[in-house]
């Protein structure tokens, strides 16, 4: 079988089941479908959708994701980031669960899920690498937040908006509401810490509603799951939309792909180095692509692989894609004959498995342990943190910001290259004469090393250090380039490499350059730069380099040892 054919169908690749195999996958596949489908309730309550959706996200996408994407072990369905995401986009264009709202988030799966097919078949999965840890913590850290503000007031019993718990006058609160709710909350805490392999989340739901219908709390007025529709989902075109709010779904829409496929990248990272295997992000991208495409046909919203489901997946001992098979029949049975079980599931308990679920996203540490490492992307994270929040429900504008920023660090740290005065240090070595304390290499020598790229970013800092030093230090007859750093040169580099070189000529400054790279010379000699002359030296090693430099001072250099 052809390679190509086995890259573009992965499931090709799959071993042939045994009764072994079989059973592990059988075991694991049930542990994550009774877990997600409570999941999938409570993530299409965040999302605004009706709760069977939830359901359906979980069906067909899963089984389309594992079929196309080359990390076989991962859980693909709602997740509380993506649905927090689709809730945001939609606010202010439609009504929360009408129809308009169900057709804009199926157009955002739709949309989404042609961004990722469209960059994993034209193998621009690096482009997503383009988004730095700090962006990415700064927005899921304030997504936590949001998820959890927005669960509080039906966790509790409430029945605002989140901002009211800040008011001085609380509403009545609904102490049956709260008490299944906070109870629901402290067993899954339980669940996960002690039994982490235990469907915690499906047995709790299914004791909540039997507690709720024997003591008939949607009778006395308590919110409930209701009636859900049982049979599987239809497959159907979206309805149509105006053509002004597709175009306010783009952005939207570019944020789903973005964040889900970070998403993604987290857990496949963790599938394939358990397996020992190369990461195909590209693969990765037309395989969760077609899932959100599957979803949107089924009525849902958009998809994502969950960290925490895949992670089980993992510790329930899965080890082929055959787990996602029995967890896609086991959500189907749950569309055919559970459906009325769920009836009497208070909304409470369903805000307490969305804020267990994101309790593990909540990270205070994270913004101080980026400041030890760089404080210039800690206040990048902290600032993406900030607009986020403060944007809210447009939580994109914090994403776009985040990444003005970090480009605008790049670019600036792209044009402000490493370049350092050397000194020859006792142990032999050229180090930074001034971080070391050290004497100048020698009378009348500048001696550099830049470590970057000889770019049109960095060209211009190269040649202002260089001549700001030359012109300020009248006795410098010869500059000594270390070039080891230099790992790249374009045009206006050489271009400016050459025009250096002839300035300093003008004022009698010879250059003695050392370990040049043989591409950086290869571009340097096309351009002219390196022709030869007697202002210029070129040299293999360092050694060779200051054997020369000794031998033109006729003088011993500091500390340097007999050649």
């Amino acid at each position: 079988m052809s390679p190509a054919l086995l890259r573009w169908l992965p499931f090709l690749r799959w071993p042939r089941p045994d009764r072994s195999l079989l059973w592990g996958e059988l075991m694991a596949g049930l542990t994550v479908g009774l877990m997600v489908v409570p999941q999938g309730v409570a993530y299409a309550d965040l999302a605004g959708m009706p709760l069977v959706t939830g359901i359906y996200a979980s069906l067909l996408p899963a089984l389309v994701a594992v079929l196309f994407s080359s990390s076989a072990r991962l859980s693909v369905g709602p997740t509380a980031l993506s649905c927090l995401l689709v809730g945001a986009a939609l606010t202010g264009l439609a009504e929360r669960g009408s129809p308009e709202w169900v057709a804009l988030a199926i157009w955002l799966a739709l949309l989404s899920g042609a961004m990722q097919l469209l960059l994993g078949a034209f193998r621009f999965g690096w482009l997503l690498s383009l988004v730095s840890a700090p962006v990415l913590t700064g927005f899921t850290q304030a997504a936590a937040w949001l998820i959890l503000a927005s669960q509080l007031p039906a966790l509790l019993g409430f029945a605002h908006a989140p901002a009211s718990l800040l008011h001085p006058a609380l509403p009545p609160l609904d102490l049956a509401s709260a008490a299944f709710g906070l109870g629901a909350l402290a067993a899954l805490a339980a669940g996960k810490r002690w039994f982490p392999r235990f469907p915690t989340v499906m047995v709790v739901m299914g004791a909540s509603a039997a507690i709720s219908a024997a003591l008939g709390f949607a009778r006395g007025g308590g919110a409930v799951v209701g009636v859900l529709p049982s049979g599987l989902p239809h497959l159907a075109p979206p309805a149509p939309v105006p053509w002004s709010l597709l175009g306010e779904l783009l952005l939207p829409a570019m944020v789903v792909t973005l964040v889900s496929f970070l998403e993604t990248a987290s857990s496949a990272k963790v599938d394939n180095q358990r397996g020992g295997t190369r990461w195909d992000e590209n693969q990765d991208l037309i395989g969760q692509g077609l899932a959100k495409l599957a979803s949107g046909l089924s009525g849902a919203f958009p998809t994502s692989a969950s960290f925490s489901r895949s992670a089980i997946n993992l510790y329930a001992g899965a080890r082929t894609a055959w787990a996602t098979v029995f967890s896609v029949g086991v959500i189907v049975l749950a569309l055919l004959w559970l459906m009325p079980a769920l009836r009497h599931v208070p909304q409470s308990v369903l805000a307490a498995v969305v804020v267990a679920a994101i309790t593990g996203l909540i990270r205070p540490s994270v913004l101080p342990r980026l400041w030890r490492v760089s404080r210039v992307e800690a206040v990048i994270g902290a600032s993406t943190f900030a607009i986020t929040l403060a944007t809210a429900p447009r939580l994109y504008w914090g994403v776009v910001a985040g990444l003005l920023m970090s480009f605008a660090h790049f670019l600036y740290q792209r044009m402000h290259p490493r370049i350092i005065e050397l000194g020859l240090h006792p142990d032999g070595s050229l180090r930074d004469r001034h971080l070391w304390g050290l004497p100048p290499l020698a009378m009348g020598v500048y001696a550099l090393r830049m470590d970057a790229a000889l770019d049109f970013a960095s060209a211009a800092s190269f040649e202002r250090t260089v001549m700001d030093h030359a012109m300020a230090d009248a006795g410098v007859r010869r500059v000594y380039l270390v070039a080891q750093g230099i790992n790249r040169v374009d045009a206006t580099g050489a271009e400016v490499f050459a025009g250096l070189r002839a300035q300093l000529a003008a004022r009698g400054i010879g250059m003695v350059i050392s370990g040049l790279k043989l591409p950086v010379e290869q571009v340097l000699r096309k351009a002219g730069a390196l022709d030869a002359g007697p202002s210029l030296e070129l040299h293999r090693t360092e050694v060779q380099a200051l054997a020369a430099l000794a031998a033109m001072e006729s003088q011993e250099l500091p500390y340097w040892p007999q050649i």
